[in-house]
Formats: structure tokens, C-alpha cells, sequence
């Protein structure tokens, strides 16, 4: 009897200290922050930025002895530029317009003191490219302006400003949420320029003779840039 009289009591009292655990609340968790996800990357938007590099092409005049003969030019350009693209999936559609600066020059060796020159290129393109996430590649087209400067046997120069156009390629990369750089490549050929009366040619013997001068000019550009896109 007293074997059982003790295991109903050690029951008993197990009972009631199982129970009395049990109603005891477990700990309050602490609560769990929201991480908003990182936003995605888009290159839809308005952009601005700078762009800068290096020209080198062919100038073809048709005077006399320089008809035909060719020969090169090259200078440093640098400028800004404004554009917009749009996004949808993978493929980014866009429009960009730049104005550079530039010291584009060259001097044939057959003529002393002559000289074929540009100061300034403006171009306005559109743009269609693919994009891997932050990497866009790109092609690009449209119509250049720019202005031609020659002057032969050390004359007065003559400068006209000539539309034509450009194409070419190129890559960007958003390395931040608003920016990107990018390089690419332009070819530009402009039409052909002409002076006649700034350009005369003395002539000892009489009057100065007036060619009508026609000078070929275009040039390969090799630039870099960055931009800031304002989002949409």
C-alpha cells in the first residue's frame, strides 16, 4: 500500500509541475525587420552627361597636283551630350544628341601652308540596343554637322559648316543607380565642302585664279563618356 500510496503522489506532483510549465508563455519573439528588395535597374529616362576622345580620318581635296590625294587628320574632340532612352525587356530604344569641340586638323605634304580643319561637330542619333542588366550594346545612326575649314597656298581660310552623316556602335555600363559610362565608336562623313573667291590663288601674271575647290572630309571618333538618367 505504500509502494502505491508514494507513485499516486510522485504522479500527482509530476502533474502539477508539467502543468505549471506548460502555463508558463513562452518568450515574445523579437520582431523581424522588413528589407525593402534592391530596386531594379532600369535604363529608361531623360540623361545628360560629357563625352571626350580622339579623331583621326582622310581629307580629299581636288586642286590641281592635290586631286585625289588623300591625306590624314586627326585632333581631340570633347563636348556634351542629352538623350533619352526606353526600356522594354531587353531591348532599350533611344534617341541622344551631342555638340563637341574639337581640334581636327591635317596639312598635305604637296602643298606648303595648306591646311583642312574642324572646330566643332554636332551630331543627332538614335539609338536600339540590348541590354545584359547594367550592360547595354548598342548601335547608333543618324546626321552629323559640322563646319570645314581650308585654305591652300597660305590664302584667307574658308570655313563652311556641311550636314551629313554618322553611324556606329558602342557599349554602356550603369555602375550606380543614375549613372553610366560609356565608349563607343563614330564614323562621320561630311559633304563635301567648297570654296571658290576666299580660297584664290594668286596669280603674278594677272587676276588671282578662283578654283572651285571641293574638300572631302571625314573622320573615325573613338570616345568615352558618363551620364546621369533621370528616371522615370
Amino acid at each position: 500500500m505504500r509502494l502505491i500510496f508514494f507513485a499516486l503522489v510522485t504522479g500527482v506532483l509530476s502533474g502539477q509541475a508539467l502543468a505549471a510549465d506548460l502555463s508558463v508563455p513562452p518568450p515574445p519573439r523579437a520582431p523581424v525587420a522588413f528589407v525593402p528588395p534592391p530596386p531594379v535597374f532600369t535604363w529608361s529616362g531623360i540623361y545628360i552627361g560629357g563625352n571626350g576622345g580622339y579623331s583621326f580620318g582622310t581629307t580629299t581635296p581636288s586642286l590641281g597636283a592635290l586631286s585625289g590625294a588623300g591625306f590624314s587628320t586627326n585632333g581631340i574632340v570633347a563636348g556634351g551630350t542629352i538623350g533619352g532612352n526606353y526600356q522594354a525587356g531587353v531591348f532599350v530604344f533611344g534617341a541622344e544628341g551631342d555638340f563637341d569641340w574639337d581640334n581636327i586638323k591635317g596639312n598635305p605634304s604637296a602643298c606648303v601652308g595648306c591646311q583642312v580643319s574642324s572646330t566643332w561637330l554636332a551630331t543627332a542619333r538614335g539609338r536600339a540596343g540590348y541590354a545584359f542588366d547594367r550592360f547595354l550594346v548598342y548601335g547608333t545612326a543618324g546626321a552629323a554637322l559640322g563646319n570645314v575649314r581650308a585654305n591652300f597656298s597660305n590664302d584667307p581660310v574658308s570655313s563652311a559648316t556641311k550636314a551629313g552623316w554618322t553611324v556606329g556602335a558602342g557599349v554602356e555600363v550603369g555602375f550606380a543607380r543614375n549613372w553610366s559610362a560609356k565608349a563607343e565608336y563614330l564614323f562621320v562623313d561630311l559633304a563635301n565642302g567648297s570654296c571658290t573667291a576666299d580660297c584664290a590663288i594668286a596669280d603674278a601674271n594677272g587676276p588671282p585664279l578662283i578654283p572651285n575647290i571641293a574638300v572631302k572630309f571625314n573622320e573615325s571618333i573613338v570616345r568615352g563618356g558618363i551620364n546621369y538618367r533621370f528616371s522615370l
